[in-house]
């Protein structure tokens, strides 16, 4: 049998190791060979070689019985329709783990999935720990630092997938037997044909699914809960006040609860956002649905849970100005989220533009005080925010984030939420939150003037 692997990045070495490891012939195309990528193909054993030609990508996928596209190759790249004019069968890394899992020596061992365009991360993590509180081994993979493909040979007893639409696209047999769709916006239009192709991706988080399984969906987003009508699965609702899982109000308290009864206290989370509120819901409902730790392991993880960087971080409170890094908000609905759990925001936005609409950012206006664009789309962000007493356009991060300082005013929030991705100016989003932080702790190195009392965001929605 011969693979061919198109990218040689994280997760396409690693699918290319695997593939050896298991007597597969592997010959690995990269668009950008590098000293680095040129010695670990020798190490591993595979031919390595530059962007082919037409002519010679037809003869290489022609003599291939399996294509392994990377998470960067596009849905609209050559080496997809190549394969799809030869039949040859395409599978991204979690599908590859999905049928060598099925075939373990004891048996498959359960995997948990989750999706959307906002909140998978933090999610997965969530639901990480919540299995480690009930005493299970696990493991976060997929879109993490470790691909599925590595975890399955870890010593662990079931599995957190964090499957994007990039995974997910090539997975004809992948199957979780609980997975969460957190939502749908529009995202990666410069990846996926079309809207309906980046949502036919996702969908198939359910597709495989059996009766004994459990789809997860949001109650608040019409396209989720048409795919969760259509699954074989058992259907289970999550929403911030509607849903199987749901926040309400018991003896005066807010709390978490579901179809095993009340799962914890709001009060006891260490953020509890509307946002962290539904994650936390949909990570309930994955870890009590299929079983694998009892109700007083959500509570326990939901204490002392520390979310991820770059997402709503609370970086520094400076002269009565709160300082929020939220890099991660790559999309317009990530960065609306945010912008709903602050008043008097001095927002700095923009960035590279993925053919998105913007328009969700500006659906609440009054929450913020004054725009600062920054990037590709800043000029589109400038006339979207046209109304807001202040708009700036600026070219650099460390341009916005000193005119920030200057007309930022005691009780405000500064909010690094972009809503577009980062690859104008920077590698990703961590760079660019990295970037963000440095700047606010030069900021904080300053000589200070006496600060006001700062309020948590959850005083300000």
């Amino acid at each position: 049998m011969t693979a061919l692997v198109y990218g040689f990045a994280v997760a396409g070495a690693s699918t290319a190791r695997a593939l050896r490891d298991r007597g597969v012939d592997v010959i690995v195309v990269d668009d950008d060979i590098t000293d680095d990528r040129r010695q670990l193909a020798e190490d591993l054993g595979v031919e390595l070689l530059p962007t082919p030609t037409e002519a010679e990508l037809e003869r290489l996928v022609g003599s291939c019985d399996l294509v392994c596209p990377a998470p960067g190759v596009p849905e609209t790249h050559a080496v997809i329709d190549a394969a799809h004019r030869h039949g040859v069968d395409l599978a991204s890394e979690i599908e590859l783990a999905y049928r060598w899992e099925q075939d373990r020596d004891g048996g498959p061992r359960p995997i948990l999935a989750i999706t959307g365009t906002d909140g998978k991360t933090t999610t997965t993590l969530l639901t990480v720990e919540m299995l480690r509180a009930g005493g299970v081994r696990t493991i976060d993979a997929g879109n993490t630092d470790t691909p599925l493909v590595d975890a399955i040979d870890l010593d662990v007893d079931a599995f957190v997938v964090e499957c994007t639409s990039f995974r997910l696209a090539w997975t004809p047999t992948f199957r979780a037997e609980a997975a969460a769709w957190l939502n749908l916006a529009p995202d990666h239009l410069n990846w996926h044909s079309s809207m309906a192709s980046y949502e036919a991706a996702k969908g198939r988080i359910f597709a495989n699914q059996r009766a004994d399984d459990t789809s997860i969906g949001s109650a608040t987003d019409p396209v989720v809960i048409r795919h969760l009508d259509r699954s074989a699965a058992r259907h289970v609702t999550f929403g911030l006040d509607r849903g199987d899982y749901r926040r309400s109000t018991t003896g005066g308290r807010e709390v978490l609860t579901g179809p095993h009864g009340t799962l914890a206290d709001v009060g006891a989370m260490r953020r509890a956002l509307p946002h962290d509120i539904t994650n936390a819901l949909a990570a309930s409902a994955l870890v009590l649905e299929s079983g694998l730790v009892e109700t007083d392991a959500v509570g326990t993880a939901l204490a002392t849970f520390v979310g991820p960087k770059h997402r709503l971080e609370h970086l520094a409170d400076i002269d009565g100005v709160g300082w929020y890094n939220d890099s991660k908000a790559t999309t317009p609905h990530a960065a609306s989220a945010a912008i709903r759990s602050f008043r008097g925001i001095v927002l700095i936005a923009g960035g590279y533009d993925k053919g998105v609409d913007l328009s969700p950012m500006a659906a609440e206006p009054d929450r913020v005080d004054a725009l600062i664009a920054i990037g590709h789309t800043g000029p589109a962000l400038a006339r979207l925010f046209s109304g807001v007493d202040r708009v700036e356009v600026v070219d650099t991060l460390d341009e916005a984030v000193e005119l920030a300082a200057r007309i930022a005013s005691p009780g405000q929030t500064v909010l690094l939420s972009p809503g577009c991705a980062s690859f104008d100016q920077y590698t990703g989003f961590e760079a660019r939150g990295d970037h963000f932080r440095t700047l606010v702790d030069a900021l904080q190195r300053q000589p200070r003037r006496p600060a006001a009392a700062h309020p948590e965001p959850g005083d300000r929605s």
